[in-house]
């Protein structure tokens, strides 16, 4: 009951969110004495795209945030600032997110990873790889925390991402990581960076699992890097059929993009799958 009355009030936050405007947005966001406002502040800010420079710059400054604190010592506020930041694409987030890497809150690195992620800016790889350092020897849990030493699952997704050739001898040990999740976010990293098949064929085997949230996950990893072969595995493996055809739709449009839009074998294939699927 006590999990069911928490989502009640988050998801009325959440409504009372959608009903800001840009200007009050900002202004929730500068203010000091309203956290929860803030911390809704930001999410809206970052759900519908608004990067307007004092938008940007208002999270910027929540990325500094000390006042907002969780009462394990974490940073909820500078995590929503982070993931608002990736989404609003403004490269001037770029240097903050780099030094969110090293800031204590795991979280807070997570979310910074997964922003540079998508700003696709090459200036964050020598920060990511540092994180990386230790390899998988250090790579274990925090005692009494549900997570590792570092987000490795993000760090190591947005390597991949990056095209960072320079972290394959760093990313190569977490293909063996007890970890399922890092061990997943490994192959398909190392397959963007190597296209050799035997991580993608990492993944496919993922498919045969027993947990399906972990089948789930490979199936998103398989679409993402679009590895042509995992086009039946991905079919028949036991989840949605939804999910399913977003997987075989990623592969489908990686193979057209190989293909210069011409209709492969291939894509015939993983087309009559998707029919099946429907």
């Amino acid at each position: 009951m006590k999990d069911e009355e928490g989502q009640v009030i988050k998801d009325t936050a959440s409504q009372e969110a959608e009903q800001l405007t840009e200007k009050t947005a900002i202004a929730n966001l500068k203010q000091k004495k309203d956290l929860g406002a803030r911390y809704y502040a930001a999410w809206w800010l970052g759900k519908f795209r608004i990067k307007t420079p004092e938008a940007v710059n208002s999270l910027l400054m929540a990325l500094e945030d000390e006042k907002d604190r969780a009462p394990d010592g974490g940073y909820p506020l500078r995590r929503n600032a982070a993931r608002a930041l990736g989404k609003l694409g403004d490269k001037a987030a770029v240097e903050p997110l780099i030094r969110c890497l090293k800031f204590p809150d795991y979280y807070v690195r997570e979310a910074a990873a997964q922003a540079l992620e998508v700003l696709d800016d090459r200036r964050c790889i020598p920060a990511l790889i540092e994180l990386l350092d230790g390899g998988i020897e250090s790579a274990t849990r925090v005692p009494g925390k549900p997570h590792l030493v570092q987000p490795y699952e993000a760090v190591i997704e947005a390597l991949g991402t990056l095209e960072a050739t320079d972290a394959i001898e760093h990313i190569e040990p977490f293909t063996k990581h007890p970890t399922e999740k890092v061990k997943y976010a490994a192959a398909r990293a190392m397959y963007q960076l190597t296209h050799q098949d035997k991580y993608g064929e990492i993944l496919i085997k993922a498919l045969e699992g027993d947990d399906l949230q972990l089948r789930r996950s490979a199936l998103m990893d398989l679409g993402a890097v679009g590895y042509i072969k995992a086009g039946n595995a991905i079919a028949e493996t036991l989840a949605e059929n939804s999910m399913k055809l977003i997987a075989l739709k990623g592969l489908l449009e990686t193979d057209l993009s190989d293909t210069n839009q011409e209709i492969s074998p291939q894509s015939i294939n993983i087309m009559n799958l998707m029919d099946s699927l429907l």
